[in-house]
């Protein structure tokens, strides 16, 4: 049955796997305690007890001492009970300690079971502890298997496999079993099934890892990203700013002839990068960030948070952009809704009463020359 070397192998698991030995036991004797129940009937009051210092287990069966024995199982006469020990009363709990050799096999048996599903429930709490201090972070992976568009991948260093799904994939990107790819970790959570990571690379949070880990001035905080407006796989507007008036967050991203960020888009399969410096000035901010179209004015209405921006009429579909996609991004990089007319079309309203407040644009701000410092 269970003896010195299994006792031995918990010291060795302890060491090895860092596995509360302590814990361990606690819930082999319930599982003995259980199998041994099972075996010679329910209605016993017993428990199993296990000594690693000496390397031995003992079965226990408990019963009250009573005037008048009426359950067999679970009483015992007082007159009995004095005959082991002259001190027992009436209500008090004796223990007697049963023998162990037609329990043997089944607790052998037991103990397996029990030290497999433990080795597997510490394991997995291990390494969902490992791998929750890397949510929000940027790791390789390895692609394991593609089932129905969902991608699982190996975690390095983890047991537990990183989903990710449809909307979390590069729209284009085709995924090989075997295949070496960077993911973010967007989430992790436990469930009924056990601990799920979600990966993704479709997440803004990708970007942005990207960006901290090809542009030093970004990891170290002299240029922050301010704000991301994604399409995943098409286009990214990224505002930055710098902390130090000597640096340029352009330039710092972009890199020596462009390395840096054409480092970041070929992670990303080519999908376009707009660099926009971020402004306080709405006004300001909203221009650059429908780059690389040529903005006229802004107009804005701060109640609604909504804005009008005039383009020249030959620059209206650059502005909106495909299907809108340029306008939209802008919008969500902002925080701000716009609304793109050709200059054409403007009718400034000759009332006190205007919906909004028209305001040219600073003669200071040059936004001619955007398409070559922000598209990439």
């Amino acid at each position: 049955m269970i003896n010195k070397d299994f006792f031995q192998a918990l010291d060795d698991l302890e060491t090895e796997k860092n596995i509360n030995k302590e814990q361990f036991i606690a819930s082999l004797e319930s599982a003995l305690t259980s199998a041994y129940k099972k075996m010679f009937g329910e209605a016993k009051s017993a428990s199993v007890k296990l000594n690693p210092d000496k390397a031995t287990i003992k079965i226990y069966s408990y019963k009250t001492v009573v005037e008048e024995v009426v359950d067999p199982e679970k009483e015992i006469s007082l007159s009995d009970a004095k005959e082991l020990k002259k001190s027992y009363k009436i209500g008090d709990e004796v223990a007697e300690e049963v023998s162990t050799k037609d329990f043997g096999r089944i607790a052998a048996q037991t103990a397996k079971q029990v030290v497999m599903q433990k080795l597997k429930e510490i394991e997995r709490e291990q390494a969902l502890s490992e791998i929750s201090q890397r949510e929000d972070e940027l790791i390789t992976t390895i692609v394991k298997r593609v089932e129905n568009g969902t991608v699982y991948v190996q975690l390095a260093g983890a047991s537990i496999e990183g989903v990710m799904l449809a909307n979390d994939q590069i729209p284009g990107e085709t995924y090989n079993v075997g295949q070496r790819i960077k993911v973010y970790v967007k989430k992790i959570k436990d469930s009924y099934r056990g601990p799920q990571v979600q990966v993704s690379r479709a997440n803004n949070g990708f970007v942005k890892k990207l960006f901290e880990i090809e542009v030093p001035e970004i990891a170290s905080g002299d240029v922050e990203i301010k704000s991301i407006a994604r399409d995943a796989g098409y286009r990214t507007k990224v505002a930055i700013a710098s902390t130090k008036p000597m640096i340029d967050a352009i330039g710092a991203c972009v890199g020596n002839r462009g390395t840096r960020i054409n480092t970041i888009m070929g992670e990303l399969n080519g999908e376009k990068i707009d660099l926009v410096l971020y402004s306080d000035d709405p006004l300001e901010y909203i221009a650059k960030a429908l780059s690389p179209a040529e903005v006229l004015s802004v107009e804005i209405n701060e109640s609604l948070k909504a804005s009008r921006v005039i383009v020249p009429d030959d620059k209206l579909s650059l502005a909106i952009g495909k299907m809108g996609q340029n306008v939209r991004l802008a919008a969500r990089l902002t925080g701000w809704k716009i609304d793109v007319k050709p200059k054409s079309k403007v009718e400034i309203s000759e009332t006190s009463d205007e919906e909004y407040e028209i305001t040219e644009l600073a003669d200071d701000v040059d936004f001619t020359n955007l398409e070559d410092l922000t598209e990439v």
